[in-house]
């Protein structure tokens, strides 16, 4: 089989490997799509260097089917559609035990501490594993870890029907974001600076602002009637959206932070004081966050068609990065058994 390597210095390396079998209570997935994010590319950039061990087999937003159980395995079967939560925690550290396992104090992060998927089969613990409804394609289903990533920020924000949201950033997992927040019944602007993005958010249905000709504060406080957004959801990455995102919330409102930021940034603690903003966290996900994203993409929620640009061989693998990094494509998914069928 072929699997893509992370192995340093911004390079991607394609190797071949024999799949071993699947462990005491694992299962082996024969990978159909791997889809390629934000996070892979910090691992790219080597954010993650003092954490990953190279070679990495990288990738964690995934959809197969089950071709072998590991002894021990029960209510799996070889051929089930599935799709992969990624996390293995320990269940004994204080996080876990206050119910908090999916952001375990030592968590294996599947894809980043552990071989993901960009491999041609990938064993995995059973438990991480998640049915994928017969009716949902396989490029859909991968997905669907995405869509989970925006569940939980949702509700992480508390965001309830008839508040007006602010989603800073419109790639994927922002538009995800007021997706998902749209079906909560809230009012969504989205804030983003690339006019290609902003045109396919508008093709959704959203409004728009780009931040670069519009003064965002002046026409939040004016589409507020001055009080400011309930929610405001900062997806960017960008240290200027991080000074400016406490400027666009009401009095005791929320402002999650959803992108990865690999440096410390400057925050307007001030404006916190002020107005008593709350600020939140928000990673990852639960098990009832995956469930919930499998039934929007099963139910045509989510605008698959658009989030998906394109799909290439695992042998493109690092040419498709170069896209992303380049911001021309929204998620781009590699079908890992291209050309083994």
């Amino acid at each position: 089989m072929l699997t893509a390597n992370y192995v340093g210095d911004r390079t991607i390396d394609i190797r071949e490997a024999e799949p071993e079998p699947p462990a005491r209570g694992e299962v082996q997935i024969a990978v159909a799509y791997t889809g390629l994010c934000g996070t892979d590319l910090h691992i790219l950039h080597g954010h993650m260097d003092a954490r990953v061990r190279t070679p990495l087999v990288f990738g964690h937003e995934m959809s197969g089917i089950v071709s072998a159980l590991g002894d021990g395995v029960s209510g799996w079967s070889v051929g089930d559609k599935v799709t992969v939560m990624p996390l293995a925690w320990d269940g004994t550290c204080p996080a876990c035990v206050a119910g908090n396992q999916h952001i375990c104090q030592n968590l294996d992060f599947i894809g980043i501490d552990s071989p993901g998927s960009l491999q041609g089969r990938w064993n995995v613990p059973a438990a991480a594993l998640v049915a994928v409804p017969s009716a949902v394609p396989l490029d859909h289903a991968a997905l669907v870890e995405p869509v989970a990533v925006a569940v939980h920020d949702v509700r992480r924000s508390e965001l309830t029907a008839g508040q007006k949201a602010v989603v800073i950033g419109g790639g994927p997992i922002g538009t995800l974001i007021a997706t998902v927040a749209r079906h909560a019944g809230a009012d969504v602007t989205l804030i983003e600076i690339d006019g290609e993005r902003r045109a396919q958010a508008e093709g959704l249905g959203f409004t728009t602002l780009d931040p670069s000709t519009v003064d965002q504060v002046a026409w939040v406080d004016e589409w507020t009637g001055g009080a400011g957004a309930d929610v405001v959801f900062e997806v960017s990455g960008a240290a200027a959206a991080v000074r400016g995102m406490t400027a666009l919330a009401k009095v005791r409102g929320t402002i999650v932070v959803v992108a990865i930021h690999p440096t410390p940034r400057e925050v307007d603690l001030q404006r916190v004081f002020w107005r008593e903003l709350r600020l939140l966290g928000a990673r990852v996900y639960q098990r009832d966050d995956f469930e919930a994203a499998i039934e929007l993409i099963a139910a045509g929620v989510i605008p698959t068609d658009l989030v998906i640009s394109r799909v290439v061989p695992l042998t493109e693998t690092a040419a498709a990065f170069a896209e992303l990094e380049a911001g021309r494509a929204m998620k781009i998914l590699v079908d890992v058994q291209a050309g083994t069928r």
